[in-house]
């Protein structure tokens, strides 16, 4: 029986740590994505930044319903912890529309066709929606969410991001 119960327990515990790791944050740096002008925008140049990174769609009714505490956590971390916001939207100018409605200010990109991939190789293998990224100074992910984020999420999200 200890001969089985040793590899048993190394296999589980290899899953469960496996279950835990965090995706790579280097497709997001290498990413060009349009801003809400159409102008390509480097993802680069918030390397070295605590952010937060939202995958949403104008379709989305998470997506929407979180768009104000991603507003009031951006405006409580102000200079300290950036928000990207990613639309898988194929066109700018319907993006730009609904950011002027719901106040989004911080900074949006559509992500056209690299949306879904882009939010794959980030760890998100449904494609599912809303999805965010917390992404430390150091370029690590220190921790991911799918579906709606609320207040509790971003507080804690927000002691991890500024811890390093």
């Amino acid at each position: 029986m200890k001969k089985f119960l040793a590899p048993l327990v190394f296999a589980l515990f290899s899953t469960l740590t496996a279950a835990e790791e965090m995706p790579s944050s280097a497709p997001l740096f290498d990413a060009t994505l349009n801003n809400l002008d159409d102008k390509p925008v480097a993802l680069e140049r918030y390397r070295g930044k605590p952010l937060v990174v939202n995958f949403w769609a104008r379709w989305c009714g998470p997506c929407r319903a979180e768009i104000p505490e991603l507003i009031k956590f951006r405006n409580t971390h102000k200079g300290k912890i950036e928000i990207l916001g990613i639309g898988i939207e194929d066109k700018a100018e319907p993006a730009k529309e609904f950011a002027k409605a719901y106040e989004m200010d911080y900074p949006l990109f559509v992500a056209k066709e690299k949306g879904i991939p882009l939010m794959q190789a980030l760890g998100n293998s449904k494609g599912g929606l809303p999805y965010t990224l917390f992404i430390d100074r150091n370029g690590q992910v220190v921790q991911k969410k799918m579906g709606l984020i609320k207040k509790a999420d971003l507080d804690t999200a927000g002691e991890l991001l500024l811890k390093k």
